[in-house]
């Protein structure tokens, strides 16, 4: 039998007692790092929806500056039914963003041949969340 050291009972379990506790330190970090992969996936799909309304908002712009003889049948009021130019549009759009919405002013400008277009694109990403707004504001007119 070995003979006992003086002390060595009360150090008994510490090497689990440590381990112990880096484990649990470890498991507060990989809790962390999950929250903040959550977050940053949040962020991403915002981003992603945040492109989606930039690119439809340009789109619709374009098709309308090659249409400068009807700007007035794109106007949509908020809570409104897109009218017949903008059904295809809108249909692409609701594709891309759920709960989607469409403000579309169009305001021709005193005195010039410029109309001031504003296209205002609004989304949730879930019922939960806040809502989303994208706004582009234009002027078009026809080339001299």
């Amino acid at each position: 039998m070995m003979p006992r050291r003086p002390g060595y009972a009360g150090q008994r379990g510490v090497a689990l007692l440590e381990a112990l506790i880096a484990i649990l330190i470890l498991a507060i970090g990989l809790i962390g790092t999950l929250g903040l992969q959550v977050n940053s996936q949040a962020a991403l799909a915002e981003a992603s929806m945040r492109a989606e309304a930039t690119i439809a908002a340009n789109e619709l712009i374009g098709v309308m500056n090659n249409d400068l003889d009807h700007l007035s049948d794109y106007a949509v009021a908020a809570n409104a039914t897109p009218g017949a130019r903008l059904q295809d549009w809108h249909a692409a759009l609701a594709e891309h963003l759920p709960n989607a919405s469409v403000i579309v002013a169009v305001t021709p400008a005193a005195g010039t041949k410029r109309t001031a277009v504003a296209v205002e694109i609004r989304w949730r990403r879930n019922e939960t969340a806040q809502q989303n707004r994208h706004r582009i504001v234009t002027y078009l007119s026809r080339s001299a």
